[in-house]
């Protein structure tokens, strides 16, 4: 997987203060899309290990009082995302306790597949569905455009 950007500290995707990754590669292409260059998998930086293990000690840091994760893109829930997305949030679940799991995603609940129903299971706060440029609006809250819809636990 690769990443465009990673912000240890972060207050505007999601409530509190955050650790957000931006991943690269989305395959809806959505018109009007803030982010485009986050569209090819290719785009960005190799999401190594390190960088992986530098999320679970910024989460754990007790200097900081992050409230969790957020995952935008992209897309967290791109095919080619998806073993890294789930290897991380399920060690966000096993070693940052307390820590939410806030994602956006292109995808609604009803298309996902199998793996990508296991992620949105381990995960808080979904924000799912694409952004429709005729339906944005700005004073939305976590969401560019009303289509889109915030999901909290259970997502079942």
């Amino acid at each position: 997987m690769n990443y465009l950007s990673y912000h240890s500290i972060d207050v505007v995707n999601g409530q509190g203060t955050r650790c957000t990754l931006f991943v690269a590669g989305c395959e809806h292409h959505c018109r009007g899309c803030y982010n485009q260059k986050s569209w090819s998998c290719d785009a960005g930086h190799y999401f190594s290990p390190e960088l992986e293990q530098k999320i679970i000690d910024d989460l754990n840091d007790s200097r900081i009082r992050r409230r969790g994760l957020s995952l935008s893109g992209g897309d967290p829930l791109y095919p080619k995302n998806l073993d890294s997305i789930e290897a991380l949030v399920r060690r966000v679940r096993e070693e940052c306790p307390g820590k939410d799991i806030w994602m956006w995603t292109g995808y609604r609940l009803d298309e996902l597949n199998t793996q990508q129903q296991t992620i949105v299971k381990m995960v808080d706060t979904l924000i799912d569905g694409k952004f429709e440029k005729d339906l944005a609006d700005a004073k939305l809250v976590w969401r560019g455009s009303s289509n889109q819809v915030i999901h909290q636990q259970p997502l079942r």
